[in-house]
């Protein structure tokens, strides 16, 4: 091995002395001299006895961010330290130290670019999405048809495929709700409030209510508490199959995008009347006549503003005479809802109760719709409004 050069002057460099053992030195090299504890002029830097000089370690790190090109600023900064201290100390590391500052001024520049340019924005929204689920159930938009891995729209889900909605689907978007900000305000809370919004927006999809399936009710997606710090705050209103193992076929979609005006003057018109017979209070007459007079003089309200929007509208021929006796029949009924306002005991309030009822669907309301060419199967109406979509398991989907 070599040995190294003794303390005291400066020895000049070669071949050091060796120790003589019993036999005389031959002529052949005693190994190599000791290299100076210095670099070498020929960028191989050594430290004492012959051992290579450390890697810097900024150096590295400089070279990891500017391949990542995540901070690039600190890369630089970081790039360039390392060559300072290479040079000082005789590290190794400046070919790392290069690369790394020249990919982070590179990638600064190119988040300089992206910062004027907006670019920085759409990338981090892109990421976010990416993050929360993008490409399944939070990318599902107002009329997209989907089907979800277990084929069903009860308890919780991740994914969701868009499909054609002419053929068989597990569910259609009718609505998508933003929600404030804020901490996340529990599975309960997101449940009533998308019980609120869903059941108020469905008609405004479906205008022509008569056409929904008697098996369609509203479900809805909800926010987890993953999804919600990620930014997510949407409810998702839909429609699907109350039916075990039942599936959409065809659109349910019928608004302003696929009727024309004088169907959706009607179906506005019809439907605002419905909505507010839907609020009939749940205590009986005769536990709190004051709650069902106030609901009659909503009911009468409402019936004269929607008899003079259908009035005002120009009707074409073959529906003017249809809808104009219609219009005869809600100012019958509203002029009975009017006395059952009035009443004074719960008796006269179901007599002109019944008689403002008479009119709703009946066959004035069929031939009306059928010469405006919507649909004129009347509808079965059930006590439990709340069955279905509504239930516990079955409106609330989480994603």
């Amino acid at each position: 091995m070599s040995i190294p050069p003794p303390s005291g002057p400066h020895q000049p460099y070669g071949p050091p002395e060796q120790p003589q053992g019993p036999y005389p030195q031959g002529p052949y090299p005693q190994g190599p001299s000791v290299p100076p504890p210095f670099p070498s002029p020929y960028g191989f830097p050594y430290g004492p006895y012959g051992g290579q000089a450390p890697v810097n370690g900024l150096a590295i790190g400089s070279l990891v961010l500017g391949i990542l090109c995540f901070v690039p600023a600190v890369g630089l900064v970081l790039g360039l330290i390392a060559l300072a201290q290479i040079r000082r100390k005789g590290e190794r590391g400046k070919g790392m130290a290069i690369a790394g500052s020249v990919l982070s001024a590179v990638g600064l520049a190119l988040w300089a670019l992206m910062l004027s340019t907006g670019a920085a924005s759409d990338f981090w929204d892109g990421f976010k999405g990416a993050a929360r689920g993008d490409g399944s159930a939070f990318a599902l938009d107002k009329g997209d048809c989907f089907d979800t891995p277990s084929g069903t729209l009860e308890g919780e889900t991740f994914e969701a495929e868009k499909v054609p909605c002419a053929g068989a689907h597990d569910g259609e978007v009718f609505a998508v709700v933003t929600l404030p900000g804020g901490r996340y305000p529990g599975e309960d809370e997101l449940s009533r409030t998308a019980d609120d919004k869903c059941y108020a927006l469905s008609d405004g999809y479906a205008m022509d209510t008569w056409g929904v399936p008697e098996d369609v009710d509203v479900y809805y997606f909800i926010p987890t508490p993953q999804s919600w710090r990620f930014g997510d705050r949407e409810l998702t209103c839909l429609f699907g199959s109350t039916e075990k193992d039942g599936r959409l076929t065809g659109s349910l979609r019928g608004d302003a995008t696929t009727l024309d005006a004088d169907q959706v003057a009607f179906l506005t018109a019809v439907n605002a009347v419905d909505a507010v017979l839907y609020e009939e209070p749940q205590a009986h007459p005769d536990d709190d006549l004051a709650a069902n007079q106030e609901w009659a003089r909503d009911v009468r309200r409402v019936l004269g503003e929607q008899i003079a929007a259908l009035r005002g509208h120009r009707w074409p021929d073959g529906a003017k005479k249809p809808v104009t006796e219609l219009v005869g029949e809600m100012e019958d009924a509203r002029a009975e809802w009017g006395r059952a306002a009035a009443a004074k005991d719960s008796d006269t309030y179901f007599t002109h109760y019944e008689k403002g009822y008479a009119y709703v669907d009946g066959p004035t309301t069929v031939t009306a719709r059928e010469a405006l060419g919507l649909d004129t199967t009347v509808p079965l109406y059930e006590d439990d409004s709340d069955s279905g979509g509504g239930s516990e398991d079955a409106g609330d989907l989480q994603v």
